[in-house]
């Protein structure tokens, strides 16, 4: 079959696609990635087509504007980042959308497999029913006793107002959709309630393991939680000596990343760790890769190694305990491989991780990226590398994962 894999967002989001694309193509399948620009070489090095979304969309999230909404800001300043970024938003908007919709009906796909943020695969559905399936990578996009919806940050406020928050959700993404069709200027009759019922009753898989977010027994058959899916991100990849021997020389190495996520001060940021590391003598490999952390000028430590973009599965294995942003890909991987774990969450997703892991026992409930400070942070990256529990239960759940294979499920039944 062709099937187009369509995904907007940061890193983190294409994830979960490419690793579903490479068992596709394994498989005898024709595989297209729709995604932003920025995610080209990510799709080639997986040996994936690649249909471009534009730039616009990321750039647009890497600007002043986007690294304040994004994390970082506090109070009134990310209120009106948020504003700011929802008025410049409908430009790119409009240029992701609408290259979906070019390359979906050029390409004639038999089938599409598309991310939360995706809107015209949805439209694509009431033409082509039961031939899309949406891909999520994060708890509560639907209805999960005692939790919210996850833009609600999962909390659970009572049965109401949670069923409420599931409704709200609905609500919105069936709004999205019918501006999307005037965007498109598409003739034809699609009413709010046909919208609605593709939304309920559309083919959803879950990429989460049930280590960490089990079924829950009352949800209809076309939601599955199929477990993390994993893709080989060493192919095109070596490590330098300098970090090869900063590993040989130390004994419970912490390893610190916030992944995609931006902040508009990362030096602060950055120097409010390295200080807790030095002063507490702990070993650490920082990761700068996107920016929000950053390599101060002429650095030089024993202790302290710096990084970036480097594969998180030939690292964590290697690691005591992570300390990362609380993406979905990141807190599955960390766990995957037995780590301790803490969370700096920056945005709506990475807050239901920080609960879920902490939960979990993993480590200690981390601080939102606007709140670190030597006093609130100091104590708890000692405690995550202290307290033997948490590493142990990390380890428990390692085993757990390591029996989850799902990759048989990932067929055309299912999709």
């Amino acid at each position: 079959m062709k099937i187009i894999l369509t995904s907007v967002g940061t890193r983190g989001d294409m994830e979960p696609f490419l690793a579903i694309g490479e068992i596709l193509k394994e498989k005898g399948h024709q595989v297209i990635c729709a995604f932003p620009e920025q995610f080209r070489k990510l799709s080639e090095d997986s040996g994936l087509e690649f249909s471009s979304l534009g730039s616009n969309y990321i750039e647009l999230l890497e600007s002043d504007i986007g690294k304040a909404a994004m994390g970082g800001s506090s109070g009134i300043r990310k209120f009106f980042a948020y504003i700011k970024l929802a008025s410049k938003q409908t430009d790119a908007n409009k240029e992701y959308i609408n290259k979906q919709y070019e390359i979906i009906e050029r390409q004639n796909p038999d089938r599409i497999i598309y991310n939360a943020k995706s809107v015209y695969p949805i439209i694509w559905e009431l033409k082509n029913s039961g031939k899309t399936t949406l891909v999520i990578p994060s708890p509560y996009i639907h209805y999960v006793e005692g939790h919210s919806h996850i833009v609600f940050s999962g909390k659970n406020y009572g049965k109401f107002l949670n069923k409420l928050s599931f409704s709200l959700a609905d609500f919105g993404i069936v709004t999205t959709t019918m501006i999307a069709k005037k965007w498109l200027k598409l003739t034809g009759n699609i009413s709010r309630k046909q919208t609605k019922n593709v939304i309920h009753n559309r083919k959803s898989i879950y990429t989460i393991s049930p280590s960490l977010f089990p079924r829950p027994d009352y949800w209809n058959d076309n939601l599955k939680v199929l477990g993390f899916q994993e893709r080989n991100k060493t192919v095109n990849w070596n490590p330098d000596k300098t970090l090869t021997d900063f590993i040989g020389k130390h004994n419970k190495i912490l390893f610190i990343t916030f992944g995609s996520m931006i902040n508009p001060a990362p030096e602060e940021k950055t120097k409010t760790i390295l200080d807790i590391l030095k002063r507490n003598k702990i070993p650490a490999i920082i990761n700068t890769a996107s920016g929000g952390l950053t390599k101060p000028n002429n650095f030089k430590s024993e202790l302290i190694h710096f990084v970036s973009q480097i594969p998180y599965d030939w690292i964590f294995p290697k690691m005591y305990g992570v300390i990362h942003h609380g993406g979905s890909g990141t807190t599955h991987l960390a766990l995957k491989y037995g780590c301790a774990t803490m969370i700096v969450p920056h945005v709506i997703d990475q807050f239901v991780w920080n609960k879920i892991i902490h939960e979990k026992g993993v480590g200690p409930e981390g601080i939102k990226i606007n709140k670190i400070s030597e006093k609130k942070l100091e104590p708890k990256i000692i405690n995550l590398m202290n307290n033997k529990s948490f590493k142990k239960r990390a380890e428990q759940i390692a085993l757990n994962m390591e029996q989850e294979n799902f990759k048989d499920e990932f067929n055309m039944n299912y999709f």
